[in-house]
Protein backbone atom coordinates (compact mmCIF):
# COMPACT_ATOMS: atom_id res chain seq x y z
CA UNK A 1 0.00 0.00 0.00
CA UNK A 2 0.87 3.80 -0.40
CA UNK A 3 1.90 5.97 2.49
CA UNK A 4 2.43 9.35 3.03
CA UNK A 5 3.57 11.04 6.19
CA UNK A 6 3.03 15.16 5.46
CA UNK A 7 4.17 17.48 8.19
CA UNK A 8 3.52 21.20 7.83
CA UNK A 9 7.42 21.63 7.42
CA UNK A 10 8.01 18.74 4.80
CA UNK A 11 7.16 15.37 3.79
CA UNK A 12 8.96 12.84 5.61
CA UNK A 13 8.18 9.83 4.20
CA UNK A 14 6.41 8.82 0.35
CA UNK A 15 6.79 4.94 -0.40
CA UNK A 16 4.74 1.84 -0.93
CA UNK A 17 4.67 -0.59 2.84
CA UNK A 18 3.61 -4.04 4.35
CA UNK A 19 2.68 -2.34 7.42
CA UNK A 20 2.04 0.23 9.83
CA UNK A 21 1.84 1.43 13.31
CA UNK A 22 0.65 4.49 14.42
CA UNK A 23 0.02 5.94 18.02
CA UNK A 24 -3.87 6.31 18.06
CA UNK A 25 -5.30 8.56 20.08
CA UNK A 26 -7.52 5.83 21.67
CA UNK A 27 -4.38 3.26 21.52
CA UNK A 28 -1.78 2.11 18.86
CA UNK A 29 -2.98 0.31 16.27
CA UNK A 30 -1.28 -1.14 12.90
CA UNK A 31 -2.96 -0.93 9.15
CA UNK A 32 -1.86 -3.84 6.30
CA UNK A 33 -2.74 -4.07 2.70
CA UNK A 34 -6.52 -4.01 2.22
CA UNK A 35 -7.24 -2.52 5.33
CA UNK A 36 -11.28 -1.06 5.97
CA UNK A 37 -11.36 2.92 5.38
CA UNK A 38 -11.06 4.79 8.38
CA UNK A 39 -9.71 8.26 9.72
CA UNK A 40 -8.26 8.17 13.20
CA UNK A 41 -6.51 10.78 14.86
CA UNK A 42 -2.93 10.42 16.40
CA UNK A 43 -1.33 11.35 19.57
CA UNK A 44 2.37 11.90 20.47
CA UNK A 45 4.46 8.84 19.59
CA UNK A 46 6.00 6.85 17.15
CA UNK A 47 4.95 5.97 13.83
CA UNK A 48 6.50 2.76 12.43
CA UNK A 49 6.54 1.46 9.15
CA UNK A 50 8.56 -1.74 7.26
CA UNK A 51 8.64 -0.90 3.49
CA UNK A 52 8.25 -3.82 0.49
CA UNK A 53 11.48 -4.38 0.63
CA UNK A 54 11.39 -5.18 4.81
CA UNK A 55 13.68 -1.84 5.48
CA UNK A 56 11.98 -0.53 8.65
CA UNK A 57 11.52 3.39 9.56
CA UNK A 58 10.54 5.23 12.40
CA UNK A 59 9.18 8.64 12.66
CA UNK A 60 8.44 10.49 15.87
CA UNK A 61 5.39 13.01 15.45
CA UNK A 62 3.61 15.46 18.47
CA UNK A 63 0.24 14.11 16.75
CA UNK A 64 -2.00 14.63 13.80
CA UNK A 65 -5.13 12.07 11.38
CA UNK A 66 -4.61 9.24 9.40
CA UNK A 67 -6.79 8.08 6.63
CA UNK A 68 -6.87 5.36 5.48
CA UNK A 69 -8.84 4.41 1.71
CA UNK A 70 -8.45 1.78 -1.62
CA UNK A 71 -4.92 0.96 -0.25
CA UNK A 72 -3.37 4.93 0.26
CA UNK A 73 -2.18 5.99 3.53
CA UNK A 74 -2.05 10.08 4.55
CA UNK A 75 -0.78 10.82 7.80
CA UNK A 76 -1.14 14.80 8.20
CA UNK A 77 1.65 15.09 11.38
CA UNK A 78 2.40 17.65 13.46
Amino acid sequence: MKLEIITPDKKLFDGQVKSAVFPGAEGSFGVQNNHAAMIATLKKGTIELVEENNTPHSFEVKGGVVEVFKNKVIVLAE
